[in-house]
């Protein structure tokens, strides 16, 4: 299995789920990665806020993060490579990489738009 590690930016919370105004997008990753991690896959996540460490110690997110700022974040890393900067993976890329499967996930909480960010 792949080595998937997502670098958010700054949130007041593990998930960025909290406060009145939810963003549909942070829901929807953080939903995917629960599906994913009762299928026994687990997915690494750091908030800048509280684990700047990780930011600091891993070298392709500091290198990257110097050269175009903390606007590239979310970061996602599969087997320590940056495969995407500003934006989360869709579902699709998240079950190729993985293998798992997100047809599981709640219909309220799977993407009903024409993005293709799901």
């Amino acid at each position: 299995m792949k080595d998937i590690s997502i670098y958010d930016p700054a949130m007041c919370c593990s998930t960025g789920l909290c406060g009145p105004n939810i963003n549909p997008e942070l829901l929807r990753i953080a939903t995917a990665l629960q599906v994913l991690e009762r299928q026994g896959i687990k997915i690494g996540r750091h908030n800048l806020s509280s684990e700047p460490m990780a930011y600091v110690t891993n070298k392709a997110v500091n290198d990257y993060m110097n050269a175009h700022g903390a606007d590239c974040l979310p970061l996602t890393l599969v087997d320590g490579e940056i495969v995407l900067s500003a934006t989360y993976p869709t579902n699709s890329q998240l079950e190729e990489w993985t293998g798992g499967d997100l047809s599981t996930m709640p219909s309220d909480e799977r993407c009903k738009c024409s993005c293709q960010t799901c």
